[in-house]
């Protein structure tokens, strides 16, 4: 049975965990807003290129945030970050629940966007560092999971206001997005602090107390504390030798640009791969093939949100039983077939007005997202992770952030467009885009699993891995050696008393 400790740190992840729920309320609340007909009124049927704005000045917010969430979280810690994001969304949030104007409506998504980058940079780190090592890899795939609870949520939430005949059939849901904000608010005073901050900023006796009520019920001597507590201790130091090191090594040899690439083409592929479509546009999808009452589509896309949160957790705990590369060659050839199909399918509603073709779309719309969540969803972080060395994991992580906010933006912004002006031809883009995703996942996206530090070296590096793997186990060494009491930092005993 799980002791008091257990229990205290799953909560405390869970709560961090339904930070990644705002972003997905967001995508699925702006697809139920096309549907109510008072908020189409109330900004004055908005254009595609209007729509288009409306979602992708988030990504805009999202985009300025990736540079300030790591500042915040590194000098106020990942708690005061979090509630630094919070309170920022909750001013967005208060904003769009009460717009009184289009302009309004797009300074509310942006603020959103800016706090929601900060808290999404504090919350799954604290998530990482106070995690129990046994359990860290299921909580850390689970993480982005969560997105489809908060889509659910949306779903739901505005398929319930329909029957509201007023502008609170929109503001309501709009409003409710704070949700996730009140919940991280009030909880965080109970947070502990990420013991890898502390330790960081030399509150070392403070950061060896909570990794005890955490991970041993409070006791300090234990074994797997007095090692967490030392590794955390060496990695500290590594990074400030790593900290004189320049983004120019993610280019530097030829190696880390292959990294770099696989790393690139994840940012973007994660947000390039039809799903942008459906994401903020579900509305506009379904009204191609018939289906344009409002009823029905919130009823779609509230299952829709159910089946995704299904296949993606099922996804995440297979991670590691499968593989990483069948995943990705069968989730995006998986894509190209039912995006592929759900082409054709659209086409010829579209040309011939035939209400089967109409029906069979949507059920490639639901095997389409299978396939998705079955490695989009739960490696698009932690394949980085592990394909990217230590000396420039970090800085990688930076740049697929940067790509994933480029690309969203992009989607968000041309997608009504490119859809009114040429319907389902459009969905044609996406299927050659598939067709050179599919063609570099084969190519370059190499098995992890089970692989050592060697191997993934001797596979990137080839006749450099011997340097590669030189250098980091001279960090690693340079950690253990200060972490051993060379340097003047106090360092407990294992034994117990």
């Amino acid at each position: 049975m799980p002791n008091a400790g257990d229990w205290r740190m799953y909560l405390l992840c869970g709560l961090a965990i339904v930070n990644s729920a705002t972003n997905g309320y967001d995508g699925s609340m702006m697809n139920g807003l096309q549907s109510l007909s008072y908020w189409v009124e109330y900004f004055n049927y908005p254009s595609d290129s209007t729509l288009g704005l409306l979602n992708a000045i988030m990504s805009v917010g999202g985009t300025i945030g990736v540079f300030a969430g790591p500042p915040a979280s590194d000098i106020l810690g990942r708690k005061k970050a979090i509630i630094l994001g919070s309170t920022i969304m909750l001013l967005g949030v208060g904003l769009q629940g009460g717009a009184r104007n289009i302009g309004m409506f797009i300074a509310a998504r942006f603020i959103l966007g800016f706090g929601l980058s900060i808290t999404s940079n504090a919350a799954p780190t604290l998530v990482i560092e106070i995690a129990h090592p046994s359990h860290r890899g299921k909580i850390t795939s689970l993480y982005n999971t969560m997105w489809y609870l908060g889509s659910i949520v949306a779903a739901w939430v505005t398929f319930g206001t329909l029957t509201i005949k007023s502008d609170w059939s929109w503001r309501l849901p709009s409003l409710i997005q704070a949700f996730p904000s009140v919940i991280q608010l009030m909880s965080v005073w109970w947070y502990e602090e990420s013991p890898r901050w502390l330790v960081s900023k030399g509150r070392d006796e403070e950061a060896l107390r909570i990794l005890a009520k955490l991970h041993s019920n409070g006791d300090e001597q234990d074994e797997l504390v007095q090692m967490e507590y030392r590794e955390i201790r060496a990695a500290i130091l590594q990074e400030k030798e790593l900290a004189k090191r320049s983004y120019a090594e993610l280019w530097a040899t030829p190696g880390n640009r292959m990294r770099t690439f696989i790393t690139f083409t994840i940012g973007f592929f994660s947000q390039w791969s039809g799903n942008g479509l459906v994401s903020y546009y579900l509305v506009k999808v379904l009204t191609s093939v018939g289906i344009t009452d409002p009823f029905t589509q919130n009823l779609i896309n509230g299952c829709l949100q159910i089946w995704n949160l299904i296949c993606a957790v099922s996804a995440a705990l297979m991670v590691d039983k499968v593989g990483r590369r069948p995943l990705w060659l069968w989730s995006t050839a998986g894509m190209l077939l039912f995006f592929t199909l759900q082409t054709i399918c659209t086409a010829v509603y579209a040309e011939h007005n035939i209400g089967a073709a109409g029906t069979a779309s949507i059920a490639m719309i639901f095997l389409y997202y299978a396939s998705y969540d079955a490695a989009w969803t739960p490696l698009v972080v932690s394949y980085v992770v592990e394909i990217m060395p230590f000396t420039i994991r970090a800085k990688g992580m930076a740049v697929q952030g940067l790509c994933v906010n480029l690309a969203l933006f992009f989607n968000s912004y041309v997608n009504p467009i490119a859809l009114g002006a040429l319907g389902w031809k459009y969905y044609l883009v996406y299927v050659c885009w598939l067709v050179l995703e599919l063609f570099v996942v084969w190519k370059w996206y190499v098995e992890t699993k089970g692989r050592t530090l060697e191997e993934l070296a001797e596979i990137f590096d080839g006749d450099q891995a011997p340097l590669v793997i030189a250098e980091a186990r001279r960090l690693e060494a340079l950690g253990r050696e200060n972490a051993d009491g060379k340097e003047d930092i106090p360092v407990y005993d294992t034994e117990k008393v």
